[in-house]
């Protein structure tokens, strides 16, 4: 990435973790296609007793999941499931009603952003299949185990009640039901409440607009998120630059991307405003203590290494934002349209710019951006 810093004065660039190698993939792909008898599923047959039964009726049935694979070896796996039945608990039964069921949920390592894109899977299944609620079931005895029930709830899951197993140990139910809402970024997540905040364009050139949103080529065809399976589809993304305005930026307030021109066309077609990200934080580096402290923050998220952040850290103020990615639009939105319609100034610079809220609103009707995710 020797070329980097040489566009810095034309550009602002995206950071994001960059774990997709030539052998990796993360597939929706049949059970049926799945190897049961891969040491991955181990701790599950040793928590679950009939665990292979179950996988193979589902792989008969015809049953899809997502998988993660790293030079061949799974890694990851998600199972989500329909439900309208009664949802049975010791406590209580809640009545019949359509539900998702997170069935499986087992990722290999901590610490990767593998179990975020996950949850995101499930949230964004939850919104386009209209589901009310989302439930997972899990022991959380062991420290891993407890682990994944707090990552649950960072996303809004709680406690609702235990199901009793004939072994002695109890599973705890965790639930979110998809219309409720805390006022929090996080918790909430995808949801987007539109009524606080400002709004703003920020700009990415092509190249690092690929790496950070797998639906980057232009093209007025719809995109359909729950079949987006690409390694670059996380939650969290980071922004670095020397553009001073950005400083204004505040917890909460919404950015709209604009990839700029691929160079195979004029601008006024090339370039498109594609997703909607929310801000959950701006620092600068000088608010680090140390290189150190500066390399942690940013490094997940990063498509710099270490050696080119500690240059970002030693040089003149620089402006990390990190932004939380909601969703992006089934329409791309082109540049001569931002002018025509949506009244944006064809002369003022494009890097960083705020939006008024009608502008705002008519970028994500334009977008065709489903409303399902906004609160107005």
């Amino acid at each position: 990435m020797t070329s980097v810093f040489g566009y810095i004065n034309k550009i602002c660039y995206f950071c994001i973790v960059q774990l997709l190698y030539s052998m990796d993939n993360l597939i929706y792909k049949p059970m049926s296609e799945v190897d049961l008898q891969d040491d991955f599923f181990n701790p599950l047959r040793d928590n679950y007793e009939g665990f292979d039964e179950w996988f193979i009726r589902k792989a008969s049935a015809g049953e899809f999941a997502y998988t993660y694979y790293s030079e061949e070896k799974l890694l990851d796996f998600l199972y989500l499931k329909q439900e309208e039945d009664t949802l049975e608990m010791d406590e209580l039964t809640l009545p019949k009603a359509k539900r998702l069921k997170v069935g499986t949920f087992k990722i290999e390592r901590r610490g990767t952003s593998r179990g975020e894109r996950f949850m995101k899977k499930i949230l964004d299944t939850a919104i386009q299949g209209d589901y009310p609620e989302v439930y997972v079931t899990m022991f959380d005895d062991t420290e891993e185990l407890l682990h994944l029930r707090h990552f649950f709830e960072k996303y809004g899951f709680g406690e609702i009640g235990h199901i009793s197993h004939s072994n002695g140990r109890k599973e705890v139910v965790l639930s979110r039901m998809m219309n409720d809402r805390t006022g929090n970024i996080i918790s909430d997540y995808p949801y987007v409440d539109l009524t606080r905040s400002n709004k703003y364009v920020l700009s990415i050139h092509p190249i690092y607009h690929t790496k950070l949103f797998s639906d980057s080529m232009l093209s007025n065809e719809s995109f359909d998120i729950l079949k987006d399976v690409s390694e670059t589809n996380s939650i969290y993304k980071i922004y670095i630059c020397w553009m001073p305005d950005v400083e204004n930026l505040r917890t909460g307030d919404h950015i709209i991307i604009y990839r700029t021109n691929d160079q195979r066309g004029a601008a006024y077609y090339r370039s498109v405003a594609t997703s909607l990200c929310t801000v959950l934080e701006q620092k600068t580096n000088k608010d680090f203590s140390n290189v150190d402290e500066f390399v942690s923050y940013c490094n997940k998220y990063s498509v710099f290494n270490e050696r080119e952040l500690r240059k970002w850290f030693f040089g003149k103020t620089c402006y990390v934002i990190k932004l939380l990615y909601n969703v992006a639009f089934n329409k791309r939105v082109i540049r001569k349209d931002m002018i025509e319609r949506v009244g944006i100034p064809a002369d003022m610079y494009w890097g960083f710019f705020r939006l008024s809220n009608n502008q705002f609103i008519e970028l994500l009707k334009l977008g065709k951006a489903d409303e399902r995710y906004f609160s107005y």
